[in-house]
């Protein structure tokens, strides 16, 4: 069984997996992955290049400034990322063994097909912005970019299998338990 971990940006998912692969569950990171992909990637360098522009890239390293900007452009700028990076993602997804992934943008991406199941992790969405900032040294107003160009964790919630709360008083552990329990998975 194929499980993901979805959830806006900042809702926690990244502790989530944390608490997961101490109970021994290795979980793929698809932002490790894609980010892991596009400096790798030759492929995927030219298509983002054409795409974006030369200056997409400073050799080979990715010019995160300049593609993040043109992401957020459009939705139709973020769609035509999505069909260059996603389809190495899942190749490498399924290429690792690992039974879970963990994805912010797994029903945008279309990727909900990929698993069996969708754990949801949702948290406040000041919660979230104040995590965002902290943890990508940016300001409130940037992060808030961010969690407002996702889908809405109550969409993600409505359509997943489970949900954790991750609100900083909610007890993660027993939620983490509890999904295992439902899913059958022993650990």
């Amino acid at each position: 069984m194929r499980i993901a971990i979805a959830g806006g940006i900042g809702s926690g998912k990244s502790y989530v997996c944390q608490r997961l692969k101490e109970r021994g569950i290795g979980v793929y990171d698809c932002d490790a992955g894609a980010k892991k992909l596009m400096a790798s990637s030759d492929e995927i360098r030219d298509r983002l290049m054409k795409l974006i522009g030369e200056d997409a890239y400073d050799g080979r390293i990715l010019n995160k400034a300049v593609v993040a900007k043109f992401l957020l452009e459009s939705e139709e700028n973020k769609l035509a990322i999505n069909a260059i990076v996603h389809p190495a993602v899942i190749r490498d997804f399924y290429d690792s063994g690992l039974q879970w992934m963990e994805s912010a943008i797994l029903y945008e991406a279309h990727l909900e097909h990929t698993v069996d199941r969708v754990v949801c992790v949702v948290a406040p969405e000041e919660v979230r912005i104040d995590r965002v900032a902290k943890r990508d040294s940016i300001s409130k107003e940037r992060a808030k970019q961010w969690v407002d160009a996702q889908i809405s964790q109550e969409e993600v919630a409505k359509r997943a299998d489970a949900v954790i709360v991750n609100d900083g008083v909610e007890d993660v552990e027993a939620q983490i338990d509890k999904v295992l329990t439902l899913f059958g998975i022993k650990y």
